[in-house]
């Protein structure tokens, strides 16, 4: 970490902003499909209903192929992506570079909705947990996103303000949170939940980032302010 005017901190969310995961969570949830009777959905549908962590994307899945969920749904889902973690995920091009700007700037965490020890495995995989200050999963001490509160507390256990945070995601649960914590927000359209994004919920004090390229930009631009 470079040297610090004040303590920043920059959070970046991981399924559609760190890693293209949308391919191993599609044929997983259509798995669970399949075995429950119902018909596969496109890998667009279900990328749009990824962000609120795993029960949702159950729920929403199986909703959208009406079928009734049973009781051992979720864990069924989890086991199968368990075994497709990384099948076809994959960082996306140039987000170590982004990773690395960010580090030169401020102290850099995991925000996700998605179980920790996925998320502590996929980042494992593909190199790139070593980046990171700190992991926090969606399964953990704190309420899931958009609920401010695992954001404020990382917040404050670097001695930062929340103006002094960037909170980087592709979907309008990132955005809620970085609202709800006051927070500075960056929205990275080049992840797959971006597609779902209500455009009337921008308020123009956002960035977007349409590539990892642009990304690094607003992180050089949070840093000066």
């Amino acid at each position: 970490m470079g040297n610090l005017q004040r303590p920043r901190l920059i959070a970046f969310d991981l399924d559609g902003t760190l890693i293209d995961s949308r391919r191993d969570l599609a044929d997983s949830a259509n798995q669970l499909i399949v075995e429950l009777g119902g018909s596969p959905l496109s890998e667009d549908d279900i990328g749009r209903m990824v962000g609120e962590g795993a029960g949702v994307l159950v729920r929403r899945a199986l909703a959208a192929s009406r079928i009734r969920e049973a009781h051992d749904a979720l864990k069924r889902f989890l086991d199968i992506y368990d075994t497709r973690l990384l099948n076809h995920t994959r960082a996306y091009e140039g987000i170590v570079d982004a990773v690395h700007a960010a580090r030169a700037r401020g102290s850099v965490v995991v925000l996700t909705n998605k179980p920790l020890r996925p998320s502590e495995q996929i980042l494992q995989g593909l190199h790139l947990r070593a980046l990171f200050d700190e992991v926090v999963g969606g399964d953990g001490p704190y309420p899931r996103k958009p609920d401010p509160a695992g954001l404020l507390t990382l917040v404050n256990n670097v001695g930062a303000a929340p103006a002094d945070c960037l909170l980087i995601g592709d979907s309008a649960i990132d955005h809620e949170t970085a609202v709800r914590a006051g927070a500075q927000c960056c929205l990275a359209s080049y992840g797959f939940g971006f597609a779902a994004f209500p455009r009337e919920r921008l308020t123009g004090a956002e960035k977007v980032a349409e590539s990892t390229r642009d990304l690094i930009g607003v992180i050089e631009e949070f840093a000066r302010d």
